[in-house]
């Protein structure tokens, strides 16, 4: 295990008496998951999955994966939300954000269905365009409006360029095991087909084939993914005092109650950019109902430091910031002598850039803390399928717990919905013909 939680810089709400008072709403919290008792309790498969998901599955995900690689230049993913962060976000982490500018013997991987931009969709079918490529639509229902829209406009592209035959060997559909609109389609054309759990609900199904088809195809090892996630459980799933991943789902709520109502996401690393979008919507989806609920951010330094810094420094103080830092980046490059040292920087020639960004760090967390800013840091030792597991199973169990500490269902979205309802009725679907000239009147 090499994840580490300091919260040295968190401020007194982190010592040991006032982390003492909450602890039996942890313990509580905690049972929840472990009796399934608590509210959702019919979403917790992702709690044991690491060391209990479906190894015929998974298999066949590294078989599908490896015929990916070898007969396509582009894999297109279509889907929303939890069916494309997560395996975004591993992608970049592990690999780069200029993932498919830098890769080599890997397909380029475009990510569409997530938005209804038709400048967006245009331009992912120009990237295809004169490229063997394959698809992967990923959706429990197949109705969801903006995967469903791509899927069909990307059928048709595959099918008209390769003929339905050789269509079917290249889409990969991962829906219910049951039932639905893309599972009926699935079965009656003889796509490959991969699941959806029941049980697991989108923002925790980046270790299900929602996830790991996309990560597999762009050449991460998904064993070691699963092996971090599993050492990660066996750490931290365990009800004690001495669980840095229980304390920190303890002291987000402290900070809250005493009206720090922001949590920032914050990286040192461009390539973590869409993993603090994928914490964005694991945080947001799951605690924010009910008129509850942190706000999460998220930024980058020390880029944001020149933009969003001068508000963290000074401006109202109503947040706080969780910290992931990275001990031996990916690559490092030495800063050079210059004998003209027009810059003024040779005091620093012969250093490489990553401990100066270690101590920009450095420099950053002192500066916030005096700001009254409290700072929950966590360190990993690099960026690799190991240490992404960790932290992966780390904020999917904090935030689980963080939400029945918070008194909510961590686990569904019924907000999400209202805006649904309204598209449907002003883009004049069957059966809402009453509501759409009620909007309508409003829009006037």
């Amino acid at each position: 295990m090499s994840l580490k939680v300091n919260f040295k810089y968190a401020g007194e709400l982190s010592s040991s008496d006032n982390l003492s008072a909450v602890q039996p709403e942890v313990n509580s919290a905690f049972d929840k998951l472990t009796d399934k008792t608590g509210e959702g309790s019919d979403f917790l498969g992702w709690l044991d999955l690491p060391v209990n998901y479906d190894k015929e599955e998974f298999l066949r995900i590294k078989k599908c994966a490896e015929k990916i690689r070898k007969d396509s230049e582009v894999l297109v993913v279509l889907g929303i939300g939890g069916s494309y962060l997560g395996a975004r976000a591993a992608i970049e982490f592990v690999k780069s954000c200029n993932y498919n500018l830098l890769r080599k013997d890997t397909p380029a991987i475009y990510f569409g269905g997530n938005s209804l931009s038709s400048t967006s969709l245009s331009e992912l079918i120009s990237l295809v365009e004169g490229k063997d490529f394959s698809v992967n639509v990923i959706s429990k229902s197949g109705t969801t409006t903006e995967t469903a829209v791509a899927f069909r406009i990307f059928k048709k592209l595959i099918e008209d360029k390769y003929g339905k035959e050789e269509a079917k060997s290249r889409i990969y559909v991962t829906t219910d095991k049951k039932k639905g609109a893309l599972k009926s389609l699935a079965d009656a054309e003889g796509y490959e087909e991969f699941t959806v759990p029941d049980d697991v609900g989108g923002r925790y199904s980046v270790l299900t084939a929602v996830g790991l088809l996309p990560i597999a195809a762009a050449g991460l090892d998904i064993d070691l993914l699963m092996k971090g996630a599993a050492d990660a459980r066996e750490k931290y799933f365990v009800k004690n005092t001495d669980n840095d991943c229980l304390k920190y789902a303890a002291l987000r709520n402290l900070l809250y109650r005493n009206g720090k109502r922001i949590e920032i996401m914050v990286s040192y690393e461009p390539s973590m950019t869409m993993w603090n979008e994928w914490l964005k919507q694991l945080f947001g989806e799951s605690e924010g109902k009910d008129g509850k609920g942190l706000y999460p951010s998220s930024t980058v330094f020390s880029t944001d430091l020149h933009s969003m810094g001068q508000y963290i420094q000074q401006g109202v103080r109503n947040l706080f910031e969780t910290v992931i830092t990275v001990k031996n980046p990916i690559a490092d490059v030495e800063i050079p002598f210059d004998e003209a040292n027009g810059d003024g920087l040779n005091f620093i020639a012969g250093k490489t850039l990553h401990y100066v960004n270690s101590r920009a760090f450095q420099g950053t967390v002192l500066a916030h803390y005096d700001g009254q800013v409290p700072n929950i840091l966590i360190e990993i030792e690099k960026q690799d399928e190991y240490n992404l597991g960790e932290l992966i199973y780390f904020f999917e169990l904090a935030c689980a717990v963080s939400g029945y500490i918070l008194g909510i269902n961590p686990f569904n979205q019924p907000g999400v919905e209202s805006y649904k309802k309204n598209m449907f009725a002003l883009l004049g679907k069957p059966g809402y013909e009453k509501e759409r000239d009620a909007l309508e009147g409003r829009l006037k």
